[in-house]
């Protein structure tokens, strides 16, 4: 398994399916050479997501500030595998849906040997509360993190297969994954960030290491002890 192109991260953003203010993370496989996937690697430092007038107008974080959020020196330690590098680091300023039903979602990812993690925020109207755990269902339950309300859940990533020659990509099986959707702020006015990690080999994380990753990344934010502006998002009476 080795880096993914900036395009091919694109092109796997665009394919992740949302309902509501809840997103899934995805993987994705290169059919690279062995040899290029068993190349040293280095600590990755973060690239794309950078900010655009229009987020930088309606006081929206950027795909680039969550990925400088998330990939603190730190964050292996928090996963519970000190010592390991992050293997690729990308920001991307995505959004979902169109028209006046769009919605901003810029998000991050990090990849290690062992774990992946992704950050996002979600510029909807939603709140977090007992509708949404009770919408999402599988093991999914409602408790306080950082005095905001917040919803862990058990969810799948989407798996894609794509080949460095350009040929069509393929979905594929996911892996098991743990979730948090986290209020933008105390008052829970809508609006969520969003943390899901999984294993790249398999089998669902603890729960403690999602909550010990968010209680370290989420303060780091730019905004978030302000809670996030939504001024684009709210519609005209």
């Amino acid at each position: 398994m080795t880096d993914r192109p900036v395009n091919a991260w694109g092109q796997a953003i665009s394919a992740v399916a949302l309902v509501g203010a809840l997103a899934v993370g995805f993987w994705a496989i290169s059919d690279s050479p062995a040899s290029e996937r068993d190349r040293e690697q280095k600590a990755a430092t973060c690239s794309g997501g950078v900010p655009t007038k229009s987020d930088r107008a309606a006081g929206r974080v950027s795909g680039s500030q969550l990925c400088r959020a998330l990939n603190q020196s730190e964050l292996a330690s928090w996963l519970g595998t000190p010592g390991e590098l992050p293997k690729s680091a990308y920001g991307n300023g995505g959004s979902v849906g169109t028209g006046k039903n769009k919605i901003a979602y810029p998000s991050a990812r990090i990849e290690f040997e062992t774990y992946t993690v992704e950050l996002s925020a979600s510029y909807d109207r939603f709140p977090v509360d007992e509708e949404t755990a009770a919408f999402i269902g599988r093991d999914a339950h409602l408790q306080k993190v950082l005095r905001r309300p917040a919803v862990f859940y058990s969810t799948e990533t989407m798996g894609i297969r794509f080949r460095l020659d350009g040929s069509d990509a393929q979905s594929t099986q996911g892996k098991p994954a743990e979730a948090l959707s986290v209020a933008f702020d105390a008052k829970n006015r809508g609006g969520s960030w969003e943390l899901v990690v999984w294993r790249n080999g398999g089998g669902y994380p603890d729960r403690t290491v999602l909550l010990d990753v968010a209680e370290h990344v989420l303060p780091v934010i730019p905004g978030f002890d302000s809670g996030a502006k939504l001024r684009q998002e709210t519609p005209s009476s």
